[in-house]
């Protein structure tokens, strides 16, 4: 038998380990392997696994380790490359950001509001005007004990303690929250006087709005919100004049968030708002208010309102409407004052309108000023419908049919007109559209489109019905008849103090729109002949004052009735326009009264004609309107 070649010992892998071999052949090396894993073997033996432990080299194990040790090092290389990376961005080209952001956190914005401009009369009369009062503030984070602190503060201030306690808490985290703004000096002096801990409340200056006049005007000049945002009236519809320019300033603060800098250089100072010169008279104002106090006390009604117009520019003189509210005190007025009847009302006019319907008829020559019109005895039938005059009149002169106010004159009068020549009419005394008083909440009134008319519309609209009006719109349509057929647009606003206010100013409450609604002979003869004849010997004769030729018209008119559809029998709405010198009317003066509910009388000759008579008397005198009737000296309104 050949010996066996020599054989080198080699490493052999099995289970992970390295087994070197005694120099058997790599045949027989697996067999042994095979042998073990069929199991002919004796896998597992003690002895074997010492052996083969024994025979496990030291150099692997440092290479494990070395391998480990590069691994490390590697990880704290690229750490440390992307730590030195964030570092240069933050450093380099994140520095100038950052910086910012620091500044912003420790610092912030102060907003400083300007104080609004003054509301005037036309006099310059002080209606609106701005002071100084303390708002206390706050910080409930520092605030250590809440209820105690609340109870201190509920006491001087008048306020519920649970009610401070609870929003406390809710903001605990808070650096800042007003408790009441816009102290009274009393109030103030209680806060002081508790010694709270510094630090954990203080006063800031704000402004309030006050009203020197209380009441009066109160529904033109509106008010200013806690906020000091115009909330109605012309407190609103001039903001962005009246209110100014806003200014700002930067403070510094520590990290407790306490300013401990204020940055100068960035301050902008704020720029109070322009004053506003109105059209209002205070003088006109009271009269008009007073008379319609007296008015209300007496006939008990849902509502009223007065308005005094000059009829040649358009300005309002005096706007009064009832029940009134006093802007001082706006957490103390009713649901029902807010509205301003003058402008944010509709009713039917009723005879007040008539006279346009004449004019118009004058105007396209359709109508003689001598004509006789049939009143057929005081009943007419319109189809299914019967139209009846208050009395059995028979043939009457235009004059008389306005002076007696007769429905079945004048709806004889307005069927000359073809319902596009009515409708026209209408609109061209400026019914229908809002009259641009620049008023917040001022209605359009309502007109029905022509092409909805029905065969009674004609009929119906000639003697007012069938069409809904503001008191605004009726006054601006008479000033049309009394300045010589011109319907002017009513002005609220005189002037502005400063340019830029001037420029600012919205043209709906400083420009006048202009446009021709009438024949000048035909509103000048309505004027000085029906229309002074009703207060001479007609429905209007309780509106006479003494020394000057005054003209008017009476106006009542009954109400829809929600629930049936149809006209009241009980609820009108008693108005009375007037104004006075006939023969160059001066002043114009509106009441509307809403449901006189007291004496048994609807009438606007009754109701509205005595408080609009005095208005005007009042106003005449105070304005030095020279007198131009010296036969009716001795007449009392």
């Amino acid at each position: 038998m050949d010996n066996p070649l020599p054989v080198k010992s080699f490493d052999v892998v099995v289970g992970g380990r390295v087994i070197r071999t005694n120099g058997r052949s790599e045949g027989s090396a697996q067999k042994g392997a095979i042998a073990n894993r069929d199991g002919h073997g004796t896998p597992g033996r003690p002895a074997q696994r010492e052996k083969a432990e024994s025979l496990t080299p030291p150099r692997s194990n440092a290479v494990m380790r070395g391998r480990r040790q590069f691994v490390v090092v590697a990880v704290l290389i690229t750490a440390g490359l992307a730590l030195t990376a964030r570092l240069v961005q933050l450093q380099v080209f994140e520095s100038s950001r950052l910086a910012e952001r620091a500044n912003r956190q420790r610092s912030y914005v102060d907003a400083l509001p300007a104080p609004p401009g003054d509301l005037l009369d036309r006099d310059g009369r002080v209606l609106a005007t701005t002071v100084k009062a303390h708002s206390l503030f706050v910080v409930p984070q520092d605030v250590s004990e809440l209820w105690p602190f609340s109870l201190s503060l509920a006491a001087a201030l008048k306020l519920d303690a649970d009610r401070i306690y609870e929003r406390l808490a809710e903001q605990r985290e808070k650096k800042f929250l007003w408790i009441k703004r816009r102290l009274a000096p009393v109030e103030e002096e209680a806060v002081r006087k508790l010694n709270l801990t510094a630090g954990t409340w203080g006063f800031r200056d704000e402004y309030l709005r006050r009203y020197p006049q209380g009441t009066l005007a109160a529904h033109v000049l509106g008010l200013r919100d806690i906020d000091g945002k115009g909330r109605g009236g012309l407190e609103e519809s001039l903001e962005t004049v009246l209110h100014g320019r806003d200014g700002r300033r930067t403070l510094i603060r520590d990290a407790r968030g306490r300013v401990i800098d204020l940055a100068d250089d960035e301050d902008i100072p704020p720029r109070r708002g322009a004053d506003v010169r109105t059209t209002l008279d205070a003088v006109v104002q009271m009269y008009a208010e007073r008379e319609l106090d007296r008015l209300v006390d007496e006939w008990k009604p849902q509502g009223a309102c007065a308005i005094v117009q000059d009829p040649v520019t358009g300005e309002i003189l005096a706007m009064a409407s009832r029940p009134a509210f006093d802007p001082n005190d706006p957490e103390s007025v009713s649901k029902d004052a807010w509205k301003n009847r003058a402008v944010a009302w509709m009713y039917e006019p009723g005879s007040t309108f008539k006279p346009f319907v004449v004019a118009a008829a004058l105007e396209r020559g359709l109508l003689k000023r001598d004509d006789e019109i049939d009143c057929g005895g005081g009943e007419m039938r319109l189809g299914s419908r019967v139209l009846h005059d208050r009395h059995a009149y028979g043939r009457m002169s235009v004059t008389d049919v306005l002076v007696k106010s007769s429905n079945i004159g004048m709806s004889r009068i307005g069927a000359r007109l073809s319902n596009p020549q009515l409708h026209a009419t209408i609109l061209s005394f400026g019914f229908g559209r809002p009259t641009g008083s620049a008023l917040p909440g001022e209605m359009p009134g309502m007109l029905r489109p022509l092409k909805e008319w029905s065969s009674y519309s004609n009929t119906s609209l000639s003697i007012g019905q069938e069409l809904a009006v503001t008191p605004l719109q009726m006054i601006c349509a008479h000033s049309a008849l009394a300045n010589g057929g011109t319907w002017i647009s009513p002005k609220l606003v005189l002037s502005t103090a400063g340019t830029s206010a001037n420029r600012a100013l919205d043209s709906r409450a400083s420009t006048s729109i202009v446009s021709k609604a009438t024949d000048r002979s035909a509103a000048r003869w309505l004027i000085e002949q029906p229309m002074t004849e009703v207060v001479r010997r007609g429905t209007g004769q309780r509106a006479q004052v003494a020394g000057y030729t005054v003209f008017g018209k009476t106006g009542p008119a009954q109400k829809l009735d929600p629930q049936t559809g149809t006209y009241s029998a009980t609820k009108y709405v008693g108005s009375f326009l007037c104004g006075a010198p006939a023969a160059d009317p001066r002043v114009l003066v509106l009441v509307v009264v809403d449901e006189p509910t007291t004496n048994g009388s609807h009438y606007g000759g009754t109701v509205a004609a005595p408080s609009a008579a005095e208005i005007l008397r009042q106003t005449l005198i105070h304005l030095r309107v020279a007198q131009d009737d010296t036969r009716n000296a001795s007449a009392t309104p």
